[in-house]
């Protein structure tokens, strides 16, 4: 591997753990907030309007970072199943199918959800005071990420399993 090509790579390394991070802290957020709305609701008799909507957002961009890490993992889009049935030559078919469908996806969701996103923006989202826009944010940020990721699975060639290959560098 080129010493520009391992650069790349461990510097998606980092963006993966940092967009895994992420994921991570929206999904304590999003559980304190639950957990702050049954309190609101049963002790202090005050339901707030704002932890749904809220919850809702930090639920798309935890779904949609894991995804993409899942992606860059081969686990996601991977039909894994199939390929290890398949024989070596059609094995490395099915990984170079299974990458353009997952940059496919990718693509789609970064361009429909930033279209969704950008057309929302102007109107306040129902129960915060936030652009509605937001709620489509995971999708069109998610989406860039599953297609960086696939497409530098396909550009790198390497068609060993991701956790063996950092395991070796």
């Amino acid at each position: 591997m080129t010493e520009s090509r391992r650069g790349l790579t461990r510097a998606l390394d980092r963006l993966a753990t940092l967009v895994l991070g992420l994921a991570g802290v929206a999904l304590v957020l999003m559980a304190l907030i639950q957990a702050w709305q049954v309190f609101a609701r049963y002790v202090l008799n005050d339901s707030p309007g704002w932890t749904e909507p809220l919850a809702l957002l930090l639920m798309s961009f935890a779904v949609m970072f894991g995804a993409a890490v899942a992606v860059r993992r081969e686990t996601h889009f991977a039909f894994q199943s199939l390929q290890q049935a398949l024989p070596g030559p059609f094995r490395f078919g099915l990984k170079s199918l299974s990458r353009l469908i997952a940059a496919a996806a990718g693509a789609g969701l970064l361009w429909l959800g930033g279209t969704l996103m950008i057309d929302d923006w102007a109107v306040n989202m129902a129960g915060a005071p936030l652009p509605s826009g937001l709620r489509f944010a995971g999708l069109c940020i998610g989406g860039g990420l599953i297609l960086l990721f696939s497409v530098e699975r396909l550009l790198t060639g390497d068609y060993r399993d991701p956790e063996t290959v950092e395991a070796e560098d």
